[in-house]
C-alpha cells in the first residue's frame, strides 16, 4: 500500500493498512523517495518513473518476507498511487489483484471550482518546475492542499477539510509541482487495463472533482476480471470516516472471493 499525490503512510493509509491486518492480511506500506520516512533528494518532489521503481522495490520486499507467498502479492493505491498500480501490475502477471481508489487517469478539461486564471497560474509554476529539474536547479515549491482561491496544486473546499481532520505527523503541505507536466502530457494508466488479466476493483467517489468518473470507471470495464465500487461521497471522503471504513470492508470482502483458496473436499 502507498500514499497518493503528497501524502504519505501514516494517517488514513496507516488506519486501512491496520484493518486489512485485522481482517487475516500481512500488509505492507511505504513512502516514496523523498516523502515521509524514506529518504531520498529533492524532498516532496513526485517522480512518476522513480515512484514505478519504489512499488518495483516495495513488491520485491514483500516478497522476500518469510511465510508471504511472492505469488498472491496485492497492489493497493489511492488517487495517484491508484495509476500507479493499475500500470505497474499491467506489466507484472504475477501480480494476485489489484485494488485502485479514486485513481489517477489524467486530468479533467476543466476542473471544477478553479478558474481560469488559477489554472494559468499553476501551470505556470509547474512548467518552471519542471524547467528546473530538467536543467538540475533548484525545485519551485508550492502548497499541496489549500482552500479555493488558494495556490496550491489541490485547493477546494473538500480538499481543506480533509487536511484540517487529518492525522499525520510526517505529511508536509508543499510539494514540486512539475510532474504535473508529465502527468497532463503522456501519463495515462487506464490505456494499460486490457493487459491487466487478474482480478482489479476500481472504487469510486461519485462525486470526485479530482478524479472524476468519466476518466477511471472505463477502467473496470476494459479490464478482463475488473470489477468497480461507487460511493456517494468526494474525492477526499474516501479517505475519512465512516466512508473509509465502508470501502475498506468491501475491500476486504474483494479480496477474501478471489484470494481465499477453496477447501479441499473432505471425502478425499
Amino acid at each position: 500500500m502507498a500514499h497518493g499525490f503528497g501524502g504519505t503512510q501514516q494517517g488514513s493509509i496507516a488506519l486501512s493498512a491496520t484493518d486489512f491486518a485485522s481482517a487475516g492480511f500481512d500488509v505492507l506500506t511505504f513512502d516514496y523517495r523523498g516523502f515521509g520516512e524514506s529518504g531520498g533528494e529533492p524532498r516532496q518532489a513526485p517522480s512518476i518513473r522513480g515512484q514505478h521503481a519504489d512499488w518495483r522495490a516495495a513488491i520485491a520486499r514483500a516478497r522476500a518476507i518469510p511465510g508471504v507467498r511472492a505469488e498472491r502479492i496485492v497492489l493497493w493505491g489511492s488517487s495517484f498511487s491508484g495509476g500507479h498500480v493499475l500500470d505497474i501490475a499491467s506489466r507484472d502477471t504475477t501480480i494476485a489483484a489489484v485494488i485502485a481508489q479514486a485513481p489517477f487517469n489524467g486530468f479533467p478539461k476543466r476542473v471544477e471550482g478553479r478558474t481560469g486564471q488559477e489554472t494559468r497560474a499553476l501551470l505556470f509554476a509547474a512548467l518552471r518546475d519542471w524547467w528546473a529539474a530538467h536543467w538540475g536547479y533548484r525545485r519551485f515549491y508550492l502548497k499541496a492542499v489549500g482552500a479555493p482561491g488558494e495556490g496550491a496544486v489541490m485547493a477546494t473546499r473538500e480538499a481543506a477539510l480533509a487536511v484540517a481532520r487529518m492525522k499525520n505527523e510526517t505529511w508536509q503541505n508543499w510539494v514540486a509541482p512539475g510532474v504535473l507536466i508529465d502527468m497532463a502530457l503522456w501519463y495515462r494508466p487506464g490505456k494499460r487495463a486490457r493487459h491487466l488479466q487478474m482480478p482489479v476493483l476500481i472504487c469510486l467517489a461519485q462525486h470526485d472533482k479530482v478524479s472524476p468518473g468519466a476518466l477511471t470507471s472505463p477502467i473496470a470495464a476494459r479490464a478482463l476480471r475488473g470489477e468497480l465500487s461507487r460511493y456517494p461521497c468526494d474525492h477526499f471522503d474516501l479517505y475519512s470516516d465512516p466512508v473509509r471504513a465502508s470501502v475498506v470492508q468491501d475491500q476486504v470482502r474483494f479480496l477474501r472471493r478471489h484470494l481465499t483458496e477453496p477447501e479441499a473436499d473432505a471425502s478425499r
